[in-house]
């Protein structure tokens, strides 16, 4: 297990942030050189603070960061809890059925629904729910066995029985040590959006986020580049 990251610096952290933005608004514009007519896009950054203490989480607003993600709900409410107001709150972890009810209070947007568990507890907590939460749906376009995720052809019935607005689609590659491999994978993700009607593509994290925008992401969930 990786250990918690201490002792962040917001000046470093905001050139960090800045490098990224930079090497986002490159992918984006190589993507708008290569599809004709593909007009201007905003891409988010969605900071990963898994391994973030609650306390080094005000150096991240000092540095400019403006969005995080969470990968476990008790870390969610004690950052919530914490620092709340510092941020807009993303959940990005894969999203057990029993902590569903520990997250829609605090969340704009799940990451990560893939089971038909998750489901039916979205409906039944729905009242507890942020105004305004949308979900995203995690696709396993590789079907590896035993990976979170929907299989794309189970998509249209899933979105069918969403009991909230869904936003658009996640996925997560395979493993790979070369960022180019997930291209076909990515290019896929947004095939499946575009043909029905989705807005956002959450895909691409430190290792491989530019080959994410140049296929179309909307939303990168960026840790340790931001935090090296």
């Amino acid at each position: 297990m990786a250990e918690l990251i201490s002792g962040l610096r917001a000046d470093r952290v905001r050139v960090n942030l800045e490098r990224v933005c930079e090497e986002i608004a490159a992918a984006a514009q190589a993507r708008h050189a290569a599809v004709a007519g593909h007009g201007d896009s905003v891409v988010e950054i969605v900071a990963a603070t898994k391994y973030i203490p609650a306390q080094e989480l005000p150096v991240l607003a000092e540095a400019g960061i403006r969005v995080v993600g969470e990968n476990r709900a008790q870390d969610l409410q004690v950052k919530v809890a914490a620092h709340g107001e510092l941020f807009a709150w993303d959940f990005i972890g894969r999203l057990q059925s029993r902590r569903v009810r520990l997250i829609v209070p605090h969340v704009r947007l799940i990451h990560s629904v893939a089971s038909e568990s998750a489901l039916r507890e979205l409906a039944r907590h729905r009242a507890l729910a942020r105004p305004g939460l949308r979900i995203l749906i995690e696709v396993n376009l590789a079907q590896e066995p035993g990976k979170a995720g929907i299989a794309p052809a189970q998509l249209d019935d899933f979105i069918a029985r969403s009991p909230l607005p869904v936003a658009g689609l996640m996925t997560m590659p395979p493993l790979t040590d070369d960022p180019a491999r997930n291209r076909p994978w990515f290019a896929s993700l947004r095939d499946l959006a575009q043909a029905r009607g989705l807005e956002h593509l959450s895909m691409g994290t430190s290792q491989d986020y530019s080959v994410a925008v140049e296929e179309g992401a909307t939303i990168v969930r960026i840790g340790t580049k931001l935090y090296d």
